[in-house]
């Protein structure tokens, strides 16, 4: 072999201008980057790239590992409260050096059992699952908590679209609750005054909640574009006006049912009601597939309409936005109005869907249960559907937990705002798991915002 096919010689000088090998792939005058560089002796991350991926993700404070680790303290926390609110438990705490076994079963007995009634409330029964396919007990019986589960899940993702399409157009709608009482009460008269065929019938009066619900968000973006009014001040006060409003119409002649002295409408017709997806014995109705439809169009509008656009440009920099040639009023009544219908279509499941009459009462909290939704998606359609589905659970398993175990319901309302306060401060969550920072500025903004 010709020495000018040999290699360098072993302690020969390199060639004028090379770079010295130094182990690694990276191309000449390049650094290589700090997590590739592997020590002597030092055995790579398992997995390879994918296994470090994977890693990084659970011990970076990214907004889903955020999510999930607030979800869990807040548990935590809800079962610290559980123990020092239960006597049995406390009793066994005034022996606990002696005999710290008795301590820990009570402690076991009483948040497990809430927490276990919880899940079968709101998911499934493994007793009744079993009694089922030994033919002891009826099968509707395994499917009802999955029922009520996406029966009160169902208005919780359409007021929580609301907050959510309100706040990327960098408006606050705190009248969710009202604009879902105006959609209630427009949907209920369409169906008890009108008498329609059936599938146009349900659909004239789910078109009512829209447009009442539509029309009670227009006005508070009106004033916003026109006036400057802050939309959190007129929502706020607009949400007491529906209320009494709604008192005073259930008792007016021609709504109240005929027959009754208390605050009560007549009963929407059967051809207005949202139809059962499971047969009579069960709640779950067609609200729940409106409420995923309704997901996906704010998705799409958000994402791939010139509307949308104009709606997160507005969100994001108003003054930039103003000056691309976009209307700022017009982007604000655009986005209150469709707020306000999405909140409507809310109030309106609930009484086309199980109600079937009007009640002071019958929307209850679901427009500000919608915001704390909102909140726990992060302002994503997709994780706005996955929060309804949770607080969903959350309701529907609370009849079981107060039933079975003797907690208060009142314990699923101090997990809802757990998980709100927690999901606010991802500074805590990031100190008491000690989550590294994501990279990048902008992924650093959005987990301090909580969005």
């Amino acid at each position: 072999m010709s020495s000018d096919e040999q290699g360098p010689a072993s302690g020969a000088e390199p060639p004028a201008g090379a770079q010295p090998q130094t182990g690694t792939d990276a191309p000449a005058g390049t650094d290589a980057p700090a997590g590739d560089q592997v020590a002597a002796g030092e055995q790579p991350p398992a997995g390879g790239p994918r296994g470090r991926s994977f890693v990084d993700g659970l011990t970076t404070a990214n907004p889903g590992t955020v999510t999930a680790l607030a979800i869990m303290l807040s548990l935590v926390a809800g079962g610290l409260i559980i123990v020092f609110s239960d006597e049995t438990v406390l009793g066994t705490f005034s022996y606990l050096f002696s005999r710290p076994s008795d301590a820990v079963s009570a402690i076991w007995s009483s948040v497990g059992g809430a927490y276990g009634a919880l899940f079968k409330g709101a998911f499934i029964d493994v007793e009744t699952l079993r009694q089922a396919l030994a033919g002891e007990t009826a099968w509707y019986r395994v499917f009802r908590p999955i029922s009520e589960t996406l029966t009160n899940a169902a208005p919780l993702i359409l007021t929580g679209l609301s907050f959510t399409l309100a706040f990327r157009s960098g408006l606050i709608n705190i009248g969710g609750n009202g604009q879902a009482i105006m959609g209630a009460i427009v949907a209920g008269m369409a169906g008890f005054w009108l008498h329609l065929p059936p599938v146009l019938h349900l659909l004239v009066a789910l078109l009512g909640g829209l447009i009442g619900g539509a029309a009670w968000g227009f006005v508070p973006g009106l004033l916003k574009a026109r006036t400057g009014a802050h939309e959190v001040i007129v929502t706020i006060m607009l949400n007491y006006i529906a209320l009494n409003f709604l008192v005073w119409l259930v008792i007016q002649e021609g709504v109240q049912r005929p027959g009754r002295n208390d605050a009560i409408s007549k009963l929407v017709d059967d051809n207005a009601q949202l139809w059962p997806l499971a047969g009579d014995n069960l709640r779950v109705h067609a609200g729940i597939l409106l409420a995923l439809v309704a997901a996906v169009g704010v998705a799409w509008l958000l994402r791939r309409s010139t509307l949308g656009f104009e709606m997160r440009a507005v969100g994001s920099n108003p003054d930039a936005a103003r000056t691309a040639g976009m209307s700022i009023g017009r982007t604000y009544v655009a986005a209150m109005a469709l707020a306000g219908g999405l909140s409507g279509l809310g109030g309106a499941t609930i009484l086309l869907g199980t109600a079937h009459s009007l009640t002071p009462a019958v929307i209850g909290e679901t427009g500000f249960d919608g915001i704390t939704v909102a909140l726990l998606g992060r302002g994503k359609p997709l994780g706005t559907v996955l929060a309804g589905l949770l607080f969903g659970a959350l309701r529907a398993g609370a009849v079981r937990m107060q039933g079975a175990a003797g907690v208060p319901v009142d314990l699923v309302m101090i997990l809802q705002a757990l998980i709100v306060l927690f999901i606010a401060a991802p500074a805590l969550v990031k100190t008491v798991f000690r989550l590294r920072a994501e990279r990048g500025a902008a992924a650093g903004l959005a987990a301090a915002r909580g969005w």
